[in-house]
């Protein structure tokens, strides 16, 4: 674990009440406009490969009783401690168990349905799943529809892993269970919710 010494590293928000409510808000705005590109800004450290905008995210939403899922990739000491001094999340090994999943950007995907995806009665007892990418913008164009899209709109996402769109399709499927995701690249993100459909432009 990190040392409390290490100020960069555990250094939380610079002003907890605004810096969270700020965070909270443009979250809400992403998910309420599938597609749409927040910016949190650069409210508090964190340790690489963690993206700033999955931090700001964490050490708003997440506290002692959110079970949290992290790919190997993210599982070291330092990123490990961060999580545990800002949020107190218990870390899972088990996909299906949990409330928040991340997935850094280069890594390996797992199938959507290995994440909770709720159930028919309490839909909301699923995974939101935090994915790192190379950018938001610039790559192949997709486009969205459903709830919150007027009729829809284009996203060109770079580094979105080849397996998505396939994998997406079924999630959307299973609405009103499914798992949301967030694409996270530095520390803007944007969010797709499950009852999003996405097809290349």
């Amino acid at each position: 674990m990190a040392s409390p010494d290490d100020k960069d590293m555990l250094r939380g928000f610079r002003a907890p009440v605004t810096d969270a409510q700020a965070v909270f808000d443009r979250a809400m705005r992403a998910f309420s406009r599938p597609g749409t590109i927040v910016d949190f800004g650069e409210r508090l450290g964190a340790p690489a490969p963690l993206e700033p905008a999955a931090a700001a995210l964490l050490a708003t939403l997440a506290d002692y009783d959110t079970p949290l899922w992290l790919h190997e990739a993210l599982r070291g000491e330092t990123v490990r401690g961060w999580i545990a001094f800002q949020t107190g999340a218990v870390v899972m090994d088990r996909p299906e168990l949990s409330r928040f999943a991340l997935v850094p950007q280069g890594a390996d995907l797992p199938a959507l349905s290995s994440f909770a995806i709720g159930t028919a009665t309490y839909p909301d007892r699923s995974t939101t799943l935090i994915l790192g990418i190379a950018a938001l913008d610039g790559g192949a164009p997709y486009l969205l529809a459903g709830p919150g899209i007027e009729t829809t709109t284009r996203f060109a996402p770079r580094g979105l892993p080849d397996t998505f769109l396939a994998d997406w399709a079924i999630n959307q499927a299973l609405f009103p269970r499914g798992v949301d995701v967030i694409l996270a690249c530095g520390t803007r993100a944007l969010a797709l919710p499950r009852t999003t459909q996405i097809r290349r432009a």
